[in-house]
Formats: structure tokens, sequence, C-alpha cells
């Protein structure tokens, strides 16, 4: 199994960027998959959480407004568009693939680098 981010970078605030996690090795449809970041010296947080069904994805008050989660199943794919980036929202941003809660079927990807600076 083999999760990998892409689309980070630097931006400035105010812009926008789209993430997307790629998965490989398993069947996108049948796992929860969730959207994590992590800032420097902070502790690793929530940032969306994508149902299989992709009803009721659920957001961080943080993000709620800004950010969108989407899946594509047939793709295996899925992707974080955030809008209206803040400085605060600088962090290695994580990809995550659950089977179901407290599964051992529990995948992360490697990270991508968000810079949010003037």
């Amino acid at each position: 199994v083999q999760l990998v981010e892409s689309g980070g970078g630097l931006v400035q605030p105010g812009g926008s960027l789209r993430l997307a996690c790629a998965a490989s090795g398993l069947t996108l449809s049948t796992y929860y998959m969730s959207w994590y970041r992590q800032a420097p010296e902070k502790e690793r947080e929530l940032v969306a959480g994508i149902p299989t069904a992709a009803y009721n994805t659920n957001y961080a008050d943080s993000v709620k407004g800004r950010f969108t989660a989407s899946r594509d199943n047939v793709r295996n794919t899925v992707y974080l568009q955030m809008n209206s980036l803040k400085p605060e929202d600088t962090a290695v941003y994580f990809c995550r693939a659950q089977r179901s809660v407290g599964s051992p079927l529990d995948y992360w990807g490697q990270g991508t680098q968000v810079t949010v600076s003037s």
C-alpha cells in the first residue's frame, strides 16, 4: 500500500492550493480517508475526514468554509482544495487511509509541505 501526496508549495496569504493523495495497493472506496497536518513543534491535527460514501465530510473548525476535501474512487485519489490560505495553515499535510476505526489496515503518506507566506 502506498499513499503519495502532491501539490504542496509556497503560496501567498489569500492564495489557493490543491493537494492530491494518490493511493495504490488498496481499493479507495472501502477506506475512510482523511487529511492531517503538522506544523513545527505542534501535534498532528485532523483537517478533514471523508467517509467512504463521501457524504458528511467533516472539517476542523479552523478550516471550515475555506477547505474542501473530496475523493475520486475511480482514480483512487483524494483531494484537498485549500482557499483563502493563512500563514497559520503552514504545515506538512498528510493523507491517511483507514479500513475502519481501530483496524490495523491504517496507512499514512509521506506528507507534502505547504508554506503560506508573503
